[in-house]
Order: C-alpha cells, then sequence, then structure tokens
C-alpha cells in the first residue's frame, strides 16, 4: 500500500468525531474521489497495519459491527463516547444515528 493512500484513509479517521462513526466503505468512496483507487478492503489493509495511530474503533463493517476481535475493547470506547448501539445486547453501532459522511473531497 503506498503512503499516500495511507496518509489519505487515517487522516479521513482522525476527522471522525467522538461519538460517530463511518464505514469501510464510505471511507474508500471518499478517497477514491481523490486519488482514483482502492476500496473496502484496501481500507481494512490500512486499518489492520497502521490503525492503532488513531480512533480505529469509529471504523465499522457497513452492517455496524467491527470484527469479533476488537469487540469488547471498541464497546468500551462506544460508551465513554456515547455512541449509540443496536442489535442483541447492544453490538452494533445504530449506524442511522451515528454514522459520520466524509467529505466527498478527501
Amino acid at each position: 500500500m503506498d503512503q499516500e493512500y495511507v496518509e489519505a484513509v487515517l487522516s479521513l479517521v482522525e476527522r471522525i468525531p467522538s461519538g460517530r462513526v463511518t464505514t469501510y466503505g464510505l471511507i474508500a468512496d471518499a478517497v477514491r474521489e481523490r486519488l482514483a483507487r482502492g476500496g473496502p478492503r484496501q481500507v481494512g489493509s490500512v486499518m489492520a497495519t497502521n490503525g492503532d495511530a488513531v480512533t480505529w474503533w469509529r471504523v465499522v463493517r457497513a452492517d455496524g459491527t467491527l470484527p469479533e476481535r476488537h469487540r469488547a475493547e471498541a464497546l468500551m470506547a462506544y460508551a465513554e463516547e456515547g455512541t449509540p448501539l443496536t442489535g442483541n445486547a447492544g453490538v452494533r453501532v445504530d449506524l442511522p444515528r451515528a454514522v459520520w459522511l466524509p467529505p466527498r473531497t478527501a
């Protein structure tokens, strides 16, 4: 993954407000508009290798979930930030209430 793409993804993640989330796909769309490359899987790759330096829990799957191995830590962050949750025992982010749309010119 080239550094320009990594920086574009991480820059957007850093802009997600507390208590809000966005999806891998929405980040990919915003970055693709500027750099004409990448998709949700590439965003996931950036987050897997470089995401620990940013608020990674604010980027979720299109259904509002995170991978199982991150769920416990993310749920603690959501509780601290007041991120709206839904589903059985509140294990998904309520995307209609919590989604943050990245600017179209990332």
